[in-house]
């Protein structure tokens, strides 16, 4: 047994707290203390404003890059989707763990008329949005914040058609209902599906240990995903999907960007030798820059700030 206690940070909703203690019985396995330090984001407390008018990346992350550079934890562990494609000066990446399901589902109300009408469903992601309109052009979308319980409450209490989730997340903390539907079209948000921890970079012990509990092939597919994300983003909140799988010597990968309103449509989908990994998320990305993402990304950003 090794005697200094790593301190895990985590926010403290339900999904979250899954997701540390997941990690703490790895590192234990391995023969690590651990002891679990739970913090409330910003973006769990203020549930009335959508994430995007917040105007910063990082909104669920920011607490604990701050409790770590304090010393107050020595690692956090985050949804990766979460994680700004630039970590804070003094913050690296020392594990992604094995890939969960990466699937959006859609939870409804048993009744899946409005999907041939008019309907309304609640999504607080602009990705989802946008994928949701270009498909159901007539339908409304609503906006829904709150950590995973808080938006199955809000969903049962308005008169909304569903709601579009992760699967993964539902799955890990056992409220998947019944009545659900898994968006087989809806491309996910970069690394959607996996857990991702983070330490100092001066902090030796934390990434040895860490790193043990490093997936590779999951850590190839969401470097892609998100390097594809960061050079389209620039730093700006888009609808951006992406997904990059592994089978034989190969990786397959899918990226969109779509306008706010779901009208306009710029996807690209790329074979490689995984041999080739290493700048592919860029290559694409940039690939969809020259056809026409450079001036869509410009709408964006001045519709994001009316």
């Amino acid at each position: 047994m090794i005697d200094k206690v790593i301190k895990i940070g985590t926010r403290d909703s339900q999904l979250a707290l899954w997701q540390a203690h997941t990690v703490e019985k790895k590192l234990n396995d391995l023969g690590y203390k651990t002891e679990i330090v739970a913090v409330k984001s910003t973006g769990d407390v203020i549930l009335d404003i959508p994430l995007y008018e917040f105007g910063i990346t990082g909104i669920f992350t920011k607490t604990l890059d701050i409790a770590m550079i304090k010393g107050d934890v020595d690692i956090a562990v985050h949804s990766m989707k979460d994680v700004p494609t630039a970590l804070p000066k003094g913050i690296v990446q020392t594990a992604v763990l094995k890939r969960a399901n990466h699937e959006d589902i859609l939870v409804h109300k048993g009744n899946l008329d409005f999907l041939h009408s008019n309907g309304t469903i609640a999504t607080g992601s602009l990705r989802r949005q946008a994928q949701w309109l270009n498909r159901f052009p007539n339908h409304k979308v609503e906006d829904l914040r709150g950590n995973v319980n808080t938006r199955l409450k809000k969903l049962k209490e308005n008169d909304w058609n569903g709601a579009v989730f992760a699967k993964a997340g539902l799955e890990r903390i056992e409220l998947l209902p019944e009545n659900h539907m898994v968006l087989d079209w809806m491309i996910p948000a970069p690394a959607q599906g996996a857990m991702v921890i983070v330490a100092m970079e001066k902090d030796d012990f934390c990434k040895e240990a860490t790193s043990k509990l490093n997936h590779f092939e999951s850590e190839i597919c969401t470097t892609i995903e998100r390097q594809f994300l960061k050079t389209l983003e620039g730093g700006c909140t888009a609808p951006i999907g992406a997904f990059a799988e592994v089978f034989e010597d190969k990786i397959r990968f899918q990226g969109v960007l779509f306008s706010l309103d779901g009208t306009e449509k710029l996807e690209i989908e790329r074979t490689i030798e995984i041999s080739r990994y290493k700048n592919f998320g860029q290559e694409t990305a940039l690939e969809i820059l020259e056809n026409g993402g450079k001036e869509l990304m410009e709408i964006i950003k001045r519709d994001l700030k009316k």
